[in-house]
């Protein structure tokens, strides 16, 4: 069933078991979010909260926080869109009617990607002045700078070219009509932005709330600049798009959403926006970023507030990010061969470790990937590439290890790519949007099965790593000690100690990173180093103004003083959801 509007999609949840209904008030500052992320970690059912404090809407949230539901939501699995579309782009290559007749399915499907353009719809049954006081918009963290608007929609034009864009921006509510548009760096609206801003002239945008889930998926896709996610929707829903025209813009918005707030953003107008809780689980300082004026609202007369909560993993981001990256990660195989699978982790907020497994054709052709990925598009915000064989599964953690243990060769395989551009919420670079990528050579290309095999490692790690509050040894590859204060003195002992020599990479983290929980494991190294400044190794060297380096890889994953906290939620309400918990699920 193809899905177009968040009703039909959430009575379907019910009619499967995959809804709650919550009938007693729960109150949007942080105790929403509190009993999402213990749902989403105990793996119960999406929520819809009816009494919610301070407003007179449903709040739905964890509609999309399983694997289960996103393939309700989308009819069937993810990879089988992204496997169905490259097939098909390879047998009509060249074209041929056979071609055709064989892919029509899939031929038919393409052909849903033109939007139904509707003379009205459900979004606009009622049109009012904006007042976003009426909205259960959460207030999700203790740190937060205030409420802001989760789960966006957001509808914009470029005013040189005239492409279409959906984007899912964060939005602090400043007032009745007045919210921030937090566009990160690589965001199809920021482009349109600051295009409006070069030609002095307001930007129009149109923010849908309780859009259909594959335009929910669509809209945080990493899809190529120019392509229109509302029209990519229609691929993955199989089904078109039905949008009208705004009331007070000119731009086409969802007829079947639950809210549209229509409005401008105007050049040269910034706001201080933030603190907030983001994915990479702790605080997003505050910045100046540009302000979103409401002048129309529209919603529907039973309208449906849709929310999600972001922060330390697992969260429902997991499974709308590996859903969206399942259905687009096949398609790289179109523009390189080479490439046989590739996966952004989760648990390190997906831009910091992706992970690539490459059949290498002549020589450092796996570098060459790397740095076209580092190149495309929202991939090119990847912190650290590890590059493997292609018959190493990269969304395995194991074999990804093992793959580093058998190849992995710093002095030609370590690349650093320093003073660069950054994802917008990496705090661990010099300033916002600035830090520095690494590549990791794991593939073994063309090296004649030069690979280490297993030798045996000191039995008693304690006593090599004093100082140490807890140690865990990883795959025989990677080991890991916590510990309280500076990781850098510690490591430069241990990665000079011959006892270690076996190893490839030992790593420092801080004592709230729970080491023996593999999620918390990786979330812990990969949100808190930057590659130029805390990675290092046993020896290096510069052969002209090349650097070269030797032995064990270092990374000093501590937290810094200059690092913005890690999300932790306030007693109080841990102790009142406690309280409430069996109330929340009768």
């Amino acid at each position: 069933m193809a899905f177009t509007d968040l009703q039909s999609y959430i009575r379907r949840l019910e009619k499967e078991g995959q809804l709650q209904r919550v009938q007693v008030e729960v109150d949007p500052e942080l105790e929403i979010t509190e009993i999402a992320t213990r749902a989403v970690r105990e793996a119960r059912p999406a929520l819809l909260f009816e009494n919610v404090k301070g407003s007179r809407y449903p709040l739905a949230i964890n509609l999309l926080a399983s694997k289960k539901r996103i393939e309700l939501a989308l009819g069937r699995d993810p990879e089988e869109i992204g496997e169905e579309l490259v097939r098909f782009a390879q047998d009509v290559n060249p074209p041929s009617l056979g071609a055709l007749w064989r892919n029509r399915k899939t031929g038919l499907r393409l052909l849903k990607m033109r939007p139904k353009i509707r003379r009205s719809g459900p979004a606009q049954e009622i049109i009012e002045e904006p007042d976003l006081s009426a909205l259960p918009t959460l207030k999700c963290w203790p740190g937060d700078g205030g409420r802001f608007i989760t789960l966006p929609l957001v509808f914009s034009r470029d005013p040189e070219t005239g492409d279409n864009n959906v984007g899912m921006y964060r939005m602090q509510v400043y007032n009745a009509t007045t919210t921030g548009m937090h566009m990160q760096i690589q965001k199809g609206g920021g482009f349109h932005y600051f295009n409006a801003e070069k030609m002095n002239q307001p930007l129009e945008m149109a923010v849908a709330l309780g859009g259909d889930p594959a335009l929910i998926l669509a809209s945080v896709m990493a899809l190529p600049e120019g392509m229109d996610e509302a029209a990519f929707a229609g691929i993955v829903r199989g089904a078109r798009t039905p949008m009208t025209r705004g009331k007070s813009v000119n731009l086409s918005v969802p007829a079947n959403a639950e809210f549209i707030l229509e409005g401008t953003v105007r050049p040269g107008r910034r706001r201080l926006e933030g603190p907030f809780g983001d994915h990479f689980g702790h605080y997003s300082e505050a910045a100046e970023f540009p302000v979103f004026e409401i002048r129309t609202v529209t919603r529907r007369k039973n309208a449906i507030y849709p929310a999600t909560v972001v922060g330390k993993p697992p969260q429902e981001d997991r499974y709308i990010g590996d859903a969206t990256q399942q259905i687009l990660s096949p398609l790289i195989r179109l523009m390189h061969r080479e490439i046989k699978g590739m996966w952004a982790y989760y648990e390190a907020g997906f831009h910091n470790l992706l992970v690539v497994s490459v059949e290498s054709r002549y020589k450092k052709e796996p570098i060459k990937t790397a740095l076209s990925i580092l190149g495309e598009g929202q991939l090119s915000l990847s912190k650290c590439i590890i590059l493997v064989g292609p018959d190493v599964n990269p969304r395995d953690p194991s074999a990804v290890l093992q793959a580093i243990r058998r190849n992995f060769r710093p002095e030609e395989d370590f690349h650093l790519i320093a003073r660069t551009s950054a994802d917008t919420l990496d705090f661990t670079g010099p300033s916002q949007d600035r830090g520095s990528k690494m590549i990791i050579d794991a593939t073994g290309s063309q090296r004649g099965g030069d690979g280490i095999s297993a030798t045996a490692l000191p039995v008693n790690l304690a006593q090599l790593t004093t100082g140490a509050l807890k140690h865990r040894l990883v795959g025989r590859t990677m080991l890991v000690v916590q510990m309280r204060g500076e990781g850098r003195p510690l490591l430069e002992r241990l990665v000079r100690n011959p006892l270690l020599g076996d190893l490839s990479i030992i790593v420092a983290v801080s004592e709230d990173v729970d080491i023996d929980n593999d999620i918390e494991l990786l979330w812990g190294i990969f949100t808190r180093f930057d590659c130029a400044r805390d990675v290092s190794f046993s020896t290096a060297e510069f052969k002209g103004i090349e650097p070269v380096y030797h032995g064990i890889m270092a990374i000093d994953a501590t937290w810094k003083d200059s690092y913005p906290k890690p999300l932790v939620m306030d007693p109080d309400v841990v102790r009142k959801v406690d309280s409430q918990w069996s109330r929340y699920w009768s």
